[in-house]
C-alpha cells in the first residue's frame, strides 16, 4: 500500500552521511536466523533513547490497553497515571463505549499508546455485544494488557484473564479504588491465591500505587531486544540505493512511511543512503565509483531493479523488510508458494493495514490483483479488506496476501500470522508475492 496516516515528513532525495567504503567481493550469505540478529541495547532502554519523541508513528510504539468490567475504574485509572484527562469519567455504566487511544511518553516504557476499553460485562444486548466485540478485537495490537480485578470473584473477569493468558500477552493486574478498602494489600494477596496474578493496590484520587503501577509495566515489557528494518543487511560505512517510484499513489511532498522509517534507521547506522526513481536507477548507479553494498526497492519496480542490479549487490525490497521487521518472513516465503496451487475456482484474501482512499495505481487493489488474475485466471475471486477488519474464520480462503503493514505494530501483524497458521491457510505479504509472481524471489536478500 502506498498510504500512510503519520504526519508529513520530509526529506531530500539523496542523503549522504558517511564516507564510501570499499565494494565487498560479493553477495551475502544471508541465513534465515541472520535476518533477525540484534545488536542493539535492551528494550527498555531503546525505548527511553531512540525513540522518545512526539513523532513516534503508533505503529512503532508500546501498546498498553486497559481492561475491566463496566465502571471499574479504567479512565479514572488512565488520567491519574498520565496526568491528563484522556478519557471520560462518569459514574454511568458503558460510558467508555468504543476504544480511545492516547500516544504518550511514560518514563521507563518510552513512547506507548495507551487504550480504555469498553467494560467486558455491558448487558445492553446488541449495543454491549458490539462493544465487547470492540475491546476483543484491541486484543491483537496489544502488547502488555492492564487488567482490573475485583476483590470478590467475578465470571467476565475469569474469563477475560483467561484470553488474555491464551494469547501470550503480558497482564498487569490491578486493584483500583483501593482508598475504599480496610486492607488493600490483604485484599491483593487473595486476589492473587484465586487468580495466580497478584494485582498493584491503586487509589487513582489518592495517586497512591501508581509509581508501583508504572514499575509493574517496566517489569511487564516483552522480553525481547529492539528490531531493526536493515538487520544483517547494511552495517556503517555501506552504501545502499533506494529505489522508490514518485506516482499518483506517493503522497504529493513527503515520503510514505516505510521509506522514512528505513532511511532514518540507515542514517543512525552510518550507511549513504542514495535515493533515486526507477527511471533514475541507471543514472545513480553510474554515478557510483563502486556498486552499493545493497539495493531496496518498492516493490512495483522490481522487474526493473533486478534487471539493472550489479552483479553481486542483494536486492530487497522495502514491503519484504517490513515482512521480516513486523511478521514472519519465513512463513511469508512458504505462503507465496500457495501461488502455484491456486485455480479460477481458489479464492485470496489481500489485507491492507491503513485505510487510505485508494487511487487508480493502488498496488493492493489494482496492481496485484491483475498480477494474480493474469497468472491464475479471471475467475479468481479476490477479496479486499482494509484497517482492523479481518476475518476470525479464514477458512474459506486459499491464500492471505498481507501488506508491509506499516501502520500496524508487529504483535497485530503476527496475531493474524498466528490465526492464519492455527486455521492452515497460507499467508504472505506484498513484496514476496510480487516477487515470486515475478520469478525472483530466490533472488533476492530477506
Amino acid at each position: 500500500s502506498r498510504g500512510g496516516e503519520e504526519p508529513p515528513t520530509l526529506l531530500p532525495a539523496s542523503v549522504n552521511t558517511a564516507p564510501p567504503k570499499a565494494p565487498r567481493s560479493g553477495p551475502r550469505s544471508l541465513p534465515a536466523e541472520a535476518a533477525h540478529t540484534q545488536t542493539a541495547p535492551s528494550r527498555a532502554a531503546h525505548r527511553n533513547t531512540a525513540i522518545m519523541n512526539d513523532r513516534t508513528p503508533q505503529s512503532e510504539r508500546l501498546h498498553i490497553a486497559f481492561f475491566g468490567r463496566c465502571n471499574s475504574g479504567k479512565s479514572t485509572l488512565i488520567n491519574a497515571l498520565t496526568g491528563q484527562q484522556i478519557s471520560v469519567v462518569s459514574d454511568l455504566p458503558g460510558t467508555t463505549t468504543d476504544p480511545v487511544s492516547k500516544a504518550i511518553e511514560l518514563r521507563g516504557l518510552g513512547a506507548c499508546v495507551l487504550t480504555d476499553t469498553p467494560g467486558f460485562d455491558d448487558a445492553q444486548e446488541e449495543l454491549g455485544a458490539r462493544r465487547i466485540a470492540t475491546a476483543r478485537r484491541t486484543l491483537d495490537r496489544t502488547d502488555i494488557a492492564v487488567l482490573l480485578l475485583d476483590e470478590a470473584p467475578h465470571a467476565a473477569t475469569e474469563a477475560w484473564l483467561g484470553h488474555l493468558r491464551e494469547r501470550n500477552i503480558p497482564v498487569v493486574g490491578v486493584l483500583s479504588r483501593a482508598d475504599l478498602l480496610s486492607d488493600p494489600e490483604a485484599a491483593a494477596a487473595r486476589i492473587g491465591k484465586r487468580c495466580g496474578l497478584r494485582p498493584v493496590a491503586v487509589s487513582a484520587t489518592q495517586g497512591s500505587g501508581l509509581a508501583e503501577l508504572r514499575e509493574a509495566l517496566v517489569r511487564a515489557l516483552p522480553d525481547d531486544t529492539p528490531r531493526e528494518i536493515t538487520a544483517g543487511l547494511a552495517a556503517a560505512g555501506d552504501t545502499v540505493l533506494l529505489v522508490m517510484p514518485q506516482d499518483a499513489e506517493a503522497p504529493k511532498g513527503r515520503l510514505i512511511q516505510p521509506q522514512v522509517q528505513t532511511i532514518r534507521e540507515l542514517l543512525d547506522k552510518g550507511c549513504t543512503a542514495l535515493c533515486c526513481t526507477p527511471e533514475g536507477m541507471e543514472g545513480a548507479l553510474a554515478a557510483l565509483a563502486a556498486p552499493p553494498s545493497l539495493i531496496i526497492t518498492d516493490s512495483q519496480a522490481f522487474a526493473r531493479a533486478a534487471a539493472l542490479r550489479p552483479e553481486g549487490t542483494p536486492l530487497t525490497s522495502f514491503s519484504i523488510l517490513f515482512a521480516r521487521y513486523k511478521g514472519d518472513i519465513d512463513r511469508f516465503a512458504a505462503g507465496a508458494r500457495a501461488i502455484d496451487r491456486l485455480t479460477q475456482q481458489s479464492r485470496v484474501l489481500i489485507a491492507e493495514a491503513c485505510t487510505h482512499a485508494p487511487l487508480g495505481e493502488d498496488i493492493g487493489r489494482v496492481k496485484l490483483p491483475a498480477m494474480l488474475r493474469r497468472r491464475i485466471g479471471e475467475g479468481l475471486r479476490i477479496d479486499i479488506m482494509s484497517g482492523a477488519d479481518f476475518p476470525d474464520d479464514l477458512t474459506p480462503y486459499d491464500l492471505v496476501i498481507h501488506c508491509g503493514a506499516c501502520m500496524f505494530n508487529r504483535r497485530h501483524v503476527m496475531t493474524r500470522v498466528a490465526r492464519a497458521c492455527a486455521q492452515q491457510v497460507p499467508m504472505t505479504n506484498y513484496g514476496v508475492a510480487i516477487a515470486y509472481l515475478q520469478g525472483i524471489l530466490d533472488k533476492v536478500v530477506y
